[in-house]
């Protein structure tokens, strides 16, 4: 059976469920999956991407190596 068959006979077969908790059921499952494939972001989240992206490109970072050898010499001088 390929994919678009499969689709389609699942398609019926939901079609024919009367069954709201199970219906639920199903829509938890499926939902899962497609927020697992594709990312939506809002309009203020690709902006703060943007505006990360462009910090990175212009060194504006520190590396975690550095600050974790920042964090022991905190440590030891307490």
């Amino acid at each position: 059976m390929t994919t678009l068959q499969l689709k389609k006979l699942l398609i019926h077969q939901i079609s024919e469920i009367n069954d709201e908790v199970f219906l639920n059921a199903l829509k938890t499952i499926i939902d899962l999956k497609s927020k697992s494939t594709v990312l939506e972001l809002s309009a203020k989240q690709k902006e703060e991407v943007y505006q990360s992206q462009l910090e990175i490109k212009n060194g504006l970072y520190v590396a975690e190596s550095d600050l974790n050898e920042e964090f022991e010499s905190w440590r030891e001088k307490k």
